[in-house]
């Protein structure tokens, strides 16, 4: 493995950041840095001194989805082998989607194909004024679909039918009123500014709590509100309220101190 191509520095509050490092190729996927990228996060999900994890990219571009000169080599390999390789990044999506801690995007210029999907993966997205987006698989004959079940939870079924059909470029205000961004910044100066600025905000709660927060979304998000999802809720209320993360944080804010999950 090129370990080159993903650059990862955990600093000493438990911030991973992930930086793909493929500037002359525009961050392209290929098989060594979607390897690298699920292993690493896979590591990082289990390693409880990690607590955010924080995905960029050098160069002038986020990321331009899957490696052209790569697929063109694949085009005369088996059916297997191209379902190996999809397999793959399908799998990258899918970690960075389910990791139970948050994860931030920081878009500082294209995101295409696949470059949308990670940041759709992500809880968090931060985009720079120059940044732009593009689900442009219908021009190379393809279809997004190892993207698509991110990049609609992220868009809505409606614009994800636009913009998987014409393979438009979004700006990043646009892709920000779409939802697709959460935060827009004028500069990576600012985009810096803005991911320490959210990064300590998330570092003075509760890890188990964030993690129980953002399971919750998944399992509420669409569901009838019926006994069920009320009895549901309510008893995760009362299972958190025992709970021992629970009790220091109330009584840290009581006794007017930082709880012991902050550092001091």
């Amino acid at each position: 493995m090129n370990e080159t191509d993903v650059l990862i520095n955990v600093d000493n509050h438990g911030r991973a950041t992930f930086t793909m490092n493929r500037p002359e190729l525009h961050n392209a996927f290929n098989e060594n840095l979607v390897a690298i990228l699920t292993d690493s996060l896979r590591k990082c999900e289990a390693d409880p001194a990690v607590r955010i994890i924080v995905l960029a990219a050098n160069g002038k571009s986020f990321s331009a989805g899957a490696d052209l000169n790569d697929m063109r080599r694949m085009a005369d390999n088996s059916r297997e082998q191209n379902m190996a390789d999809a397999k793959g990044i399908a799998e990258l999506m899918r970690t960075l989607n389910s990791l139970t801690k948050p994860t931030i995007a920081l878009i500082q210029g294209a995101a295409y194909g696949g470059g949308v999907g990670l940041t759709a993966c992500c809880d968090i997205a931060i985009a720079t004024a120059r940044a732009t987006f593009c689900v442009s698989e219908v021009k190379l004959g393809l279809i997004p679909a190892v993207i698509s079940p991110y990049v609609i939870a992220a868009l809505g079924p409606r614009e994800s039918r636009r913009y998987f059909m014409t393979a438009e470029i979004m700006t990043a205000r646009e892709a920000h009123r779409l939802g697709l961004v959460h935060e827009l910044v004028e500069d990576e100066q600012e985009m810096a500014a803005a991911a320490e600025r959210i990064t300590t905000a998330l570092l003075k709660n509760g890890p188990g709590a964030m993690t129980a927060a953002k399971k919750l979304v998944t399992t509420v998000y669409g569901r009838v509100v019926d006994a069920e999802l009320i009895a549901h809720t309510a008893g995760l209320m009362a299972e958190l309220r025992a709970s021992p993360e629970c009790r220091e944080g109330l009584s840290a804010f009581l006794e007017k101190r930082l709880p012991a999950w902050v550092a001091a």
